[in-house]
């Protein structure tokens, strides 16, 4: 699936719209990181154990959006953002969304084509995109 965060795709021309997809989680944070990253922030420096639940809260909910979008039919995401919010003292509320598309490459002689389209196209089946 190609996830972009623009609201188009150099090389590829938008045939459908599905709308708006999104993954979502809630994480509560454990005492013992909140007290390793308490003690940390003392001396300055990166949370490494709350670097950590956040790269894997970001990574469980683009799965979850890229899901939704797969099962609308969609092969593509424009316009993706992450979002996070913080609920009550020890929650933190993570949500990647965007628009799920159908886009095709666009292939030779085709106005706007670009190198990496070009090559897609020519791998594409019927048009669905081909990420590596």
């Amino acid at each position: 699936m190609l996830i972009v965060t623009s609201n188009d795709i150099p090389g590829h021309r938008i045939d459908a719209v599905f709308g708006e997809v999104m993954g979502l989680t809630v994480r509560a944070r454990d005492i013992g990181g909140q007290v390793a990253a308490g003690l940390r922030s003392l001396a300055g420096g990166e949370l490494r154990e709350l670097t950590q639940v956040l790269y894997e809260s970001r990574q469980e909910v683009m799965a979850r959006m890229v899901a939704e979008a797969a099962q609308r039919g969609a092969n593509a995401i424009v316009a993706m953002r992450f979002d996070t919010a913080r609920m009550a003292n020890n929650w933190t509320e993570i949500c990647a969304y965007g628009t799920a598309v159908f886009a095709i490459p666009l292939g030779e002689g085709e106005a706007g084509a670009t190198g990496q389209s070009l090559q897609l196209a020519r791998r594409s089946d019927g048009g669905s995109v081909v990420s590596e």
